[in-house]
């Protein structure tokens, strides 16, 4: 069974209704990026950016995957599926995708604010105790803190990201500005006999010599395309 791995960023799960952080209307037009994307920020003023994820999660149950995650998911049936996403949502999960890699981190997580990527100290949040407050506390006694990827912080799973993208077969890359490192740089890793499709209705800076094939659509419309190009790869 070929490797499939497929690189998501914030235009498949903006197809879900979720608010992206770059595009116009997003996120980043509301809050500084410095105060709620940062470990200083966090320090500065724990409360706000534990509101600011806390808002964010009580979101993430009002939405649900889109056909986007939905064909993602069904590709399992002919290929090895991993996904490596930018997003730090559940949808590719709900949407039945069985390998999920986060790199920036996983919003219904929460950690400890000394040790943020000991896997002992990661808790799972549920949807009747979505909030994180302050006072909360780690098993490490530390304050609780959401468990994404802060601008300026290490990305624990890049290298791990980085091998898989190294054994694809086949590699897709769907709404992302590849503007983000070290996510953007992953594409590098691409075997050069490998395909390699670009689903966004934008142009993308493409940093990378390989060749690849731009579908310019949405995430849903591209995939649908992109799934029955697959499909005779597949079969093959």
């Amino acid at each position: 069974m070929k490797k499939l791995v497929i690189l998501t960023g914030a235009g498949m799960s903006a197809e879900s209704g979720i608010s992206t952080f770059r595009d116009s209307g997003g996120l980043w037009e509301q809050h500084r990026v410095e105060d709620v994307a940062t470990i200083e920020g966090y320090m500065r003023n724990p409360k706000l950016v534990l509101d600011f994820y806390n808002e964010r999660r009580r979101q993430l149950p009002l939405v649900k995957p889109c056909r986007g995650h939905e064909l993602v998911a069904a590709l399992e049936q002919w290929f090895d599926v991993t996904v490596i996403t930018q997003n730090v949502d559940d949808l590719h999960e709900r949407a039945g995708s069985t390998k999920v890699i986060h790199l920036h981190g996983e919003l219904m997580k929460a950690t400890s604010t000394d040790e943020p990527n000991d896997p002992t100290q990661i808790v799972t949040l549920d949807e009747d105790h979505m909030d994180i407050h302050i006072g909360d506390k780690a098993a490490d006694g530390s304050q609780l803190r959401p468990f994404i990827v802060w601008f300026g912080e290490a990305v624990p799973e890049i290298e791990r990201a980085a091998e898989i993208s190294s054994q694809a077969d086949i590699y897709v890359v769907i709404g992302t500005s590849l503007n983000v490192y070290p996510a953007a740089g992953l594409v590098q890793f691409v075997p050069d006999h490998s395909p390699v499709y670009l689903i966004d209705p934008k142009d993308v800076p493409w940093s990378s010599g390989h060749r690849y094939r731009h579908i310019k659509k949405g995430a849903s419309e591209g995939m649908e395309e992109l799934t029955e190009m697959l499909k005779l790869i597949a079969e093959d």
